[in-house]
């Protein structure tokens, strides 16, 4: 298991400079809302995973400045450097890795992260948009080429978009970008399909170790394919190309996709209570961490932003008992029972 020692920022959101030590077991960082906690959760996901799980990289500037920075160093005396220079027209934000600059976090450079944030709570609740970044997010981290794949279908869908816009016969040109979208959507397609049957096969027995009950729970991909997945997704962009000219956007493709989850037969997101939906996620987070230090053989740093505080005391030992062996990074707003042990940070 590779170990952060240290982490330091200058310039990120509400941080001018931070510079903090971290326990390779156990780190809690305490302060009040609006102190900064989750900016250095922020920092150190980027550092590791290539970018911010918030925004985009201009967004996490501190007002007034055009630069920022953050510092890694893991136990064995190995440093990285991500900079962000609001001035230079290309190639913003650099990436130093022992010595070697790049402008983009090369996978080989990835180390394996689990967040866990209030905002994964509301998953079942919440829009598609939130499932299917939670499901992107963690193939990424399994298979390089899958981001790659995401990246150039966004491109591809964004220049689709912009000629939809144009509100004129362009079927050539369509033709083009629904090729492209087709197979760098059909990969995407495929990869979700095999994950979200991977979490099927194992999510009724986490989520009851958790409840101690005896529940039935499913996860399907909202769209069936069977067959060829490249030429009926290319076929269905066709169909829809007039449609879509109408409005300007593309109708059709995983962007428009999302993730379902059943609890006793029935849609998880009307039937399962509260406490129901809580635990669910927590099997999903725990399934999360399993996997990924099964597939890629490293155990995920786990960071855990202020997410204590919506879980009841036998959950939350749930929680900790899962992911004692790892190390740990948490926010929060205030002391943790249980957490004299740990290293603590207050922030002002």
């Amino acid at each position: 298991m590779t170990v952060v020692t240290k982490l330091s920022v200058q310039h990120i959101r509400s941080h001018d400079s931070f510079i903090a030590q971290l326990s390779p077991t156990v780190t809690v960082i305490t302060g009040k809302n609006g102190s900064g906690k989750t900016s250095l959760i922020e920092a150190l996901y980027l550092a590791l995973q290539g970018s911010s799980f918030k925004g985009v990289d201009s967004d996490m500037l501190r007002t007034d400045e055009l630069w920022w920075r953050i510092d890694v160093v893991f136990e064995d005396d190995n440093k990285r450097t991500v900079s962000y220079d609001s001035e230079r027209e290309l190639s913003r934000k650099k990436f130093v890795v022992d010595d070697h600059v790049a402008y983009r976090l090369q996978p080989k450079h990835k180390y394996p992260v689990v967040l866990f944030e209030p905002g994964d709570l509301r998953l079942l609740q919440g829009s598609p948009t939130r499932r299917r970044q939670f499901i992107d997010r963690f193939i990424s981290q399994l298979d390089p080429l899958y981001g790659v794949s995401l990246r150039k279908y966004e491109r591809a869908l964004k220049q689709r978009n912009n000629l939809l816009k144009k509100h004129q016969s362009v079927t050539d040109e369509l033709f083009v970008w629904n090729v492209a979208l087709s197979e760098y959507g059909a990969y995407i397609i495929e990869k979700r399909i095999a994950f979200v049957e991977q979490i099927n096969s194992k999510i009724t027995a986490a989520y009851n170790d958790i409840a101690e009950l005896d529940d039935e729970l499913s996860v399907h991909y909202s769209h069936t394919f069977i067959g060829d997945i490249k030429q009926k997704l290319l076929t269905e962009l066709d169909r829809a190309s007039a449609r879509d000219a109408l409005v300007g956007s593309t109708s059709v493709g995983p962007h428009r996709h999302d993730i379902l989850f059943m609890f006793n037969n029935s849609p998880a997101h009307s039937s399962a209570s509260r406490g129901e939906v809580r635990t669910i996620v927590l099997a999903l987070k725990f399934l999360e961490v399993d996997i990924i230090e099964q597939i890629v053989g490293q155990k995920p740093l786990i960071l855990l932003d202020d997410v204590f505080s919506e879980l009841d005391e036998r959950r939350q030992k749930a929680l900790s008992d899962h992911v004692r062996a790892h190390q740990i990074i948490i926010t929060t707003t205030h002391l943790l029972a249980g957490s004299k042990n740990a290293l603590h940070i207050k922030l002002t």
